[in-house]
């Protein structure tokens, strides 16, 4: 097939070398524009960027898809279909349309459950015992388009970081299953009911509230790793959780319940086990604890 790829974070490069590998002729790839990244803030291309130059892809990268001359560049693509995976940004009706086939998205949940821009973070912090990926038709409503595919898999205790490596290479074989043969993946309308929606991450978010229940923290640790980091203040410095587990303790919620590093919560406490002082490299707690004192008693989150 002839096919526009349009993504921009690592997630979406999975598909994107998956496609190439299979022999369809991806005619270009679109992308956000390169921001600015570093220390000397110089314009870094995105991920699906660098891995569309390195196939010898044509790649633009738009600001915008409203544009009159941007959409009639697109139109002389003449594609079969677009495939889509975390682009970034609203394809108007006029490209919707453009491809023989429409525009096939890559969603990393199993709709009509979280739609939206952080699916994978919001299936963990609600306690999902499953999620997944789903290949649907694009339309103008917020991931609301049929289905065509989906692939279930267990979030167990996997991180934020993980669920996205795993739902990337699953969406990648899925939408190639899909566009093998459209005819044995006919498009499904959404149920009504089940409908949640999955709100952009707020940084605020990551900051933890030790009065709510330590499974909920947990929960919160694994959502927020890699990025942006479930963290708390300990002596105006900021510490980031990037894995903990919960232990039947009671406690007053936000303190050192041992000299190990156990805090208490709203109901039972919170042991972390991988953390991150600001400006180091992650390490388990014995190490922080042996050069760093946090003793029995004290507040975190001061």
């Amino acid at each position: 097939m002839r096919i526009i790829y349009m993504g921009t974070p690592e997630f979406a490069v999975p598909a994107l070398d998956s496609l190439a590998r299979a022999g369809h002729d991806i005619v270009a790839a679109y992308s956000q524009p390169p921001r600015p990244a570093g220390r000397g803030k110089a314009l870094r291309p995105s991920p699906v960027q660098a891995r569309a130059e390195e196939l010898g892809i044509e790649v633009r990268t738009p600001v915008s898809l409203k544009d009159a001359g941007v959409q009639t560049a697109f139109a002389a693509l003449d594609a079969d279909v677009a495939v889509v995976a975390a682009y970034g940004l609203i394809l108007p009706g006029a490209i919707l349309a453009m491809p023989r086939h429409g525009c096939m998205n890559i969603h990393a949940s199993l709709l009509p459950r979280w739609r939206g821009a952080a699916p994978i973070q919001r299936a963990i912090l609600s306690g999902d015992n499953v999620t997944g990926v789903t290949i649907m038709d694009m339309e103008a409503g917020l991931d609301t388009g049929p289905m065509r595919a989906k692939h279930v898999t267990p979030v167990e205790d996997k991180t934020g970081g993980m669920l996205t490596a795993e739902l990337a290479k699953a969406g990648a074989q899925l939408m190639l299953e899909v566009l093998e043969d459209l005819s044995l993946h006919p498009p499904m309308t959404q149920p009504d009911e089940g409908v949640t929606y999955a709100a952009k991450i707020d940084k605020a978010e990551a900051r933890i509230d030790f009065t709510r229940d330590a499974h909920q923290v947990e929960r919160q640790v694994r959502a927020f790793n890699p990025f942006p980091g479930a963290f708390f203040q300990y002596r105006g410095e900021r510490f980031r959780i990037l894995a903990a587990h919960v232990e039947h303790h009671a406690g007053t919620p936000g303190t050192l319940l041992d000299d190990s590093l156990l805090i208490g919560c709203g109901h039972d406490a919170i042991r972390p086990t991988v953390i991150q002082r600001a400006g180091k490299g992650a390490m388990n707690a014995g190490e922080l604890l042996r050069g760093y004192d946090m003793p029995a008693g004290s507040r975190v989150d001061d």
